[in-house]
């Protein structure tokens, strides 16, 4: 036996020849495949998010832009000082003030060489009853009767749908809302240019309207309702919720009461958000009695429903700031107090802003505990008349708005849903350019 065979155990030729690094076997190369594979799910992963990302974001727009326009019949009228007094006089006055309409109606139309025929009927369903709309304008305006006044008078919610192409023409059925033959007049109308199409500013600025008026139909009064519910929640879901990670991650002792708290904390993180609802109804407005539909009681609803998140980022915050800043301060004479409010404390800032952002946001978002509470659509009926009566005033927020628009039989509410989720989305994005801004005011490196 050779040396080589008795130091091996086997014969010198066969043994495995010494394999290069620069050489690939087989197992490098089903771990490079894997690895490569591996990569590929992943890559295919992100294109598949960003994808439906991108679908989400066109379905948004394309639906809730059409929100944000609406038909309007143009009209120049001038209401004498004896037509005034005869219209007021008269016991039916806004029927009185619907007559000068027609003829001042027929006047445009004479201008402007429009020869077609049509009755009283036809226009109120194209643009609905005016004599009222006028009455209020010409009351609250008194100095502009006898003068020239540019009406834009928006069209029914029939006609709108017909100019956006919502409604075919072979698709209108007769009835008392709408007749095959008006579309007749309203294209004539529209190559005249006395209809058009105009920004809808009512969308924006105005209030919920009933079930029959859904071009007079607004989120702006939900807007102020939600901005008020935020203050709210900011005011006290962000001091109570430090507070408290404060004490737990720092100060308390770790014992089974705290751990008991802390067990707490994570369930009520997992609790459906229509809990909360019925717990803010019994509480907030059966038990003590604050006003009902009042964005106050949606802010403590939302409140109690976004502390565990605030307070379980705020905690994962402090901890991660390295313990060598909390030994550096307590070595140089700080007090326990002094290392975490002077040093942790504005180290953590960033996360803690972060985690406040995200349950901000979520909060923004809710509509079940809302419904609860009744803070639905209708019952926005303007803005509030001072800066405190909004707290307290009955009021709505978009998720709520957005729901009772979705609910309703008439497309046109449809729209008015996606663009409601149009200026929730700005709503949000401006709550979180705030957020980035203050992060990076507070942001610091260690």
């Amino acid at each position: 036996m050779t040396d080589a065979t008795a130091a091996t155990g086997a014969p010198a030729q066969a043994r495995r020849p010494f394999a290069s690094l620069l050489t690939l076997d087989e197992h490098t190369k089903r771990r490079n495949a894997t690895e490569a594979r591996f990569k590929a799910y992943g890559l295919a992963a992100v294109l598949a998010g960003l994808f439906f990302l991108v679908v989400l974001f066109v379905s948004i727009i394309s639906n809730g832009i059409p929100a944000f326009t609406r038909m309007v019949v143009e009209l120049d009228f001038t209401l004498t000082q004896a037509q005034f007094d005869e219209a007021e006089s008269q016991l039916l006055k806004t029927g009185a003030y619907q007559g000068y309409f027609v003829e001042g109606f027929d006047k445009a139309l004479e201008q402007r060489g429009v020869e077609v025929e049509y009755d009283a009927a036809v226009l109120d369903r194209l643009i609905g009853k005016v004599g009222g709309i006028m009455r209020e304008f010409y009351a609250a305006n008194p100095d502009k009767i006898g003068e020239e006044v540019v009406f834009e008078l928006p069209t029914s919610s029939r006609v709108d749908g017909y100019f956006n192409g919502r409604l075919k023409r072979e698709d209108v059925s007769d009835s008392r809302f709408l007749e095959a033959s008006d579309l007749d007049l309203a294209d004539e109308l529209y190559e005249a240019g006395i209809i058009k199409s105009d920004f809808n500013w009512t969308f924006i600025t105005g209030a919920d309207s009933g079930v029959d008026n859904p071009g007079g139909a607004g989120i702006g009064a939900s807007v102020v309702g939600s901005f008020f519910m935020m203050i709210v929640v900011l005011a006290l879901s962000l001091p109570i919720g430090v507070a408290t990670s404060i004490y737990l991650e720092e100060f308390a002792p770790k014992n089974w009461f705290t751990d008991l708290i802390e067990v707490n904390i994570s369930n009520l993180a997992a609790v459906p958000s229509i809990v909360f609802g019925i717990l803010g109804l019994a509480v907030f407005i059966q038990f003590a009695g604050l006003p009902q539909s009042a964005p106050l009681v949606g802010g403590l609803v939302l409140t109690l429903m976004t502390l565990p998140t605030i307070i379980i980022s705020t905690r994962a915050s402090l901890k991660a700031v390295p313990p060598s800043i909390r030994d550096a301060a307590l070595g140089v004479g700080a007090s326990k107090m002094q290392s975490v409010f002077h040093h942790v404390l504005p180290l953590a800032m960033p996360g803690i802003l972060t985690g406040t952002i995200i349950g901000l946001a979520q909060a923004l978002g809710e509509t079940a505990p809302l419904l609860l509470i009744g803070m639905v659509g209708f019952v926005a009926r303007g803005y509030p008349d001072s800066f405190l009566t909004g707290f307290t005033e009955a009021n709505s927020a978009m998720p709520a708005q957005i729901y009772t628009w979705a609910a309703r039989a008439d497309a046109s509410f449809y729209e008015k849903a996606w663009g409601g989720i149009i200026v929730l989305l700005l709503f949000l994005m401006t709550m979180n350019i705030i957020a980035i801004i203050l992060r990076r005011r507070f942001e610091r490196r260690w």
